[in-house]
């Protein structure tokens, strides 16, 4: 059987819709339902199954080389699929001081999936993007006819990958939302909603950068814009990885009412969001809608409160 023959892994799709029961949305006349992409796959839950099945499946089985932060859940779905599947992985990590010290509980679970680390300095990751600095690094770290996919994961193939999630909620909502990171997620579920349905991304990162970011993306994997997207720019809460107390304390108090682990870097912020805008009246009556649960907290605790780490996508 072929290394990228994903139907080994099992995945749960579609993905379960399920609706909760919240006074601060009922008592305004709307419905919430979540979407759980975090049950897809105990080790690609999300967002990560979405974007990566494509690029997996166009890297044939050959090694897969990516990009991420000291705690970046990319590089962790990409070393499990590794181990997973069978083929070779290496992880671009931010950072070249952190080569000589004890890796940290991401780091060290991308290792023991059998990923190679290759710590490189801050300035040549920021730079990454760059035609000739991106040629050094991968030049640097991956094996001769490795496949490389970017920081998040978020190209062409993980946008149309995401258009399925869209396509899952047919006759379902009315609004869907979703935490934006790299933007890819947003632009293949908006590409994937039907008419008359919005999808509203909440970024998880300060700039005002994303909306660029999508376009460029939509441009790119469908020739022009699809769907009816918005962002808001309110929730990010200090920027990546940042969870100051009282985002923590909303995300206990949504998983007192509904019995359910929040994950706070990116998840909490949406819910936050999603909730406030509810409050402020911003859907009418009647709107059905649908929160996407895009991963699971941290198995390592990094997300799991109040607390600023140096995070990747």
């Amino acid at each position: 059987m072929n290394a990228f023959d994903l139907s080994r892994l099992r995945p749960r799709l579609p993905s379960p819709l399920e609706p909760v029961e919240d006074e601060r949305f009922t008592r305004r006349g709307l419905t919430l339902a979540l979407k759980r992409e975090d049950l897809i796959h105990p080790d690609l839950p999300g967002n990560k199954w979405r974007k990566l099945a494509l690029n997996l499946e166009a890297a044939g089985g050959r090694p897969v080389v990516t990009f991420g932060g000291a705690y970046s859940n990319h590089l962790r779905a990409v070393a499990a699929a590794g181990r997973l599947l069978g083929f070779p992985t290496v992880g671009i990590v931010r950072g070249d001081e952190l080569a000589g010290r004890p890796l940290n509980p991401s780091l060290a679970r991308c290792a023991a999936d059998g990923m190679r680390l290759v710590f490189v300095d801050r300035a040549a990751y920021r730079a990454k993007n760059d035609p000739a600095t991106r040629a050094m690094l991968l030049e640097r770290a991956a094996p001769a006819g490795a496949y490389a996919v970017p920081e998040g994961g978020s190209n062409v193939l993980a946008v149309q990958g995401c258009v399925e999630l869209g396509r899952e909620l047919a006759g379902a909502a009315d609004a869907v939302a979703v935490a934006c990171g790299t933007g890819g997620t947003l632009a293949g579920l908006a590409a994937g909603l039907a008419p008359g349905t919005r999808a509203l991304g909440v970024p998880v990162l300060r700039g005002g950068f994303l909306g660029g970011e999508v376009r460029a993306l939509q441009e790119a994997a469908f020739g022009g814009p699809r769907g009816d997207w918005a962002l808001d720019e309110r929730f990010h809460c200090g920027g990546y990885a940042r969870v100051p107390p009282a985002l923590d304390a909303f995300a206990r108090d949504f998983e007192a009412r509904h019995e359910l682990a929040i994950e706070r870097l990116y998840v909490a912020k949406m819910l936050l969001g999603l909730t406030t805008l509810a409050e402020e009246g911003a859907f009418p009556a009647g709107t059905r809608l649908v929160a996407v649960v895009t991963g699971a907290p941290d198995p390592t605790g990094q997300d799991a409160g109040p607390q600023s780490a140096a995070s990747s996508r």
